[in-house]
């Protein structure tokens, strides 16, 4: 006989919450400025979108010569929204190098901090392209080129999501990079990484892609090129670029135990870089659509579960009511396969897609339900506050599915509680063993389980009766859970007996 999966145990439910530790390559966070009632210019951008030349140099100093002029130092004045501990201070420390950041005087209220960063020319009448968090709250905006002039410069749009700033200098004939086409970078290209790391100077390092759409943390709109080119504090916003000198990419982030370079960082790609600044440019603010979907990566394991014969795609694990994913009929368990006739690999992908695609903007979805294909038209609408979620589960080979688990009706208190909203439906987690399958797939206390099996749980007795009805080598759950909303996730049953 197999093992009891679920048993139900008082409401006494606290909720969990997890944290992923991904470190940034420099200063700060957002400010959507503009020029002060300026009125702005078009950009004047240089494109190459040819392939490089993949043969091997001996030398990249005819490369940094012509990209060298290019990448500016910024240095950066900004208000921090409350007086920082030691701690704190300590980590900020370690992305402005060892002279920053400086915190004049220890009283409360708004205090003033210094940091350093890079950016890239990319028009030659002034235009720069920097990361969103070095101007973040920025109150004065230092730019030295690398003639040694130094400009004021004005933030004229960011964007959070994607880490991308543009600002702007009264200057012309300023030596702007050529942009290449991000898309046809390939993994093992030489790279070149400029910047000013460390206060110390105008710095080259070189590397490889190691990786492409890379994102490292689901929140914000990432599609990160990875490299091995070294990256340090000061290097944010600074150059990634081809052996033709040609701008790939915007260095962003560095993925760190020590606080300096340890061979894996990121830029955000340069066809990302020009939607960013075309966007700021023609509406000065950033404009995404909307499909109003909560998504999540399809694995070998979920693609089994709902018998769909493809290894790739973005499932849809929840719709939003009243959204134009409602509106045009796509379902929970549907698999997002294609957008405007251009192929979906994974969530990410389909996020990003989406967010560049304007609102009221009619597309045709590609979709498979159940091994069917099929196509239906949406018009996207505009995003709200809210996020689309993008949950990743983890593949587990343990046995006893939910054994482990304990779970109780959602009554209002419990709702009232965890801050569960109305619509919400099943019953809720109220004990996970650290142990458990079900644990390591992401099931947490205060977590609620919607579905099992694609049969929907209206309470504790109905979670403990489908598990313990349940056949095969794995149960198929949906939950919901306040970080990212609803989700599928496989986990093994139990094949036990005793």
């Amino acid at each position: 006989m197999k093992k009891p999966f679920l048993k139900t145990l008082p409401p006494s439910v606290t909720a969990v919450a997890a944290a992923a530790l991904v470190i940034g390559g420099t200063a700060f966070a957002v400010t959507s400025g503009g020029l002060n009632g300026e009125s702005r210019t078009p950009l004047n951008l240089k494109f190459d979108d040819t392939p490089i030349h993949r043969d091997k140099e001996d030398s990249f100093a005819p490369v940094v010569q012509k990209v060298a002029p290019g990448v500016v130092r910024i240095v950066v004045t900004a208000k921090a929204a409350r007086q920082m501990s030691a701690p704190e201070l300590d980590f900020f420390r370690r992305f402005f190098g060892p002279n920053g950041p400086s915190m004049p005087g220890q009283g409360g209220g708004s205090e003033l901090m210094r940091g350093l960063g890079s950016g890239v020319i990319v028009s030659n009448d002034g235009y720069i392209l920097t990361n969103n968090h070095v101007v973040q709250n920025a109150t004065d905006l230092q730019v030295t080129l690398n003639d040694g002039r130094q400009f004021t410069a004005k933030v004229v749009g960011t964007d959070p999501r994607t880490d991308v700033a543009l600002i702007k200098i009264k200057a012309d004939n300023l030596p702007a990079l050529t942009l290449a086409d991000s898309d046809k970078v390939q993994i093992g290209d030489v790279v070149l990484a400029i910047g000013n790391p460390f206060g110390i100077g105008q710095t080259v390092t070189h590397g490889i892609v190691s990786a492409k759409n890379r994102a490292t943390s689901g929140e914000m709109d990432e599609d990160f090129i990875q490299t091995d080119a070294a990256i340090n504090p000061g290097n944010s916003g600074g150059a990634l670029v081809d052996t033709e000198g040609r701008l790939i990419g915007v260095n962003s982030e560095i993925l760190t135990h020590s606080g300096g370079n340890q061979g894996i960082g990121f830029a955000v790609p340069s066809d990302l870089c020009r939607w960013v600044m075309d966007s700021l440019i023609k509406n000065g603010k950033i404009e995404r659509g909307f499909m109003g979907v909560a998504i999540q990566n399809l694995t070998p394991d979920l693609a089994k579960a709902f018998k769909i014969d493809r290894p790739n795609g973005a499932l849809v694990s929840d719709v939003t009511a009243g959204s134009p994913a409602e509106t045009a009929g796509i379902k929970s368990g549907d698999v997002i396969i294609g957008v405007n006739n251009q192929p979906i690999s994974d969530a990410g992908q389909l996020k990003l897609k989406v967010a560049e695609t304007a609102p009221g903007t009619k597309i045709p979805v590609q979709i498979d339900r159940g091994g069917q294909n099929m196509t239906i038209d949406m018009t996207l609408g505009h995003l709200p506050n809210e996020k689309m979620a993008e949950n990743g589960p983890t593949d587990r080979n343990r046995k006893e599915a939910l054994a482990g688990v304990g779970v109780a009706d959602l009554d209002q208190n419990t709702r009232t509680q965890l801050n569960i909203p109305m619509n919400v439906k099943g019953a809720v987690v109220t004990q996970v063993a650290e142990d458990s399958p079900a644990y390591a797939v992401g099931l947490r206390e205060g977590d609620v389980i919607e579905e099992i099996n694609h049969q929907p749980v209206r309470n504790a007795e109905d979670a403990v009766k489908l598990t313990s009805k349940a056949s095969g080598d794995q149960t198929l759950v949906k939950f919901w859970n306040s970080e990212g909303g609803s989700h599928y996730v496989t986990v093994e049953e139990s094949n036990n007996e005793g």
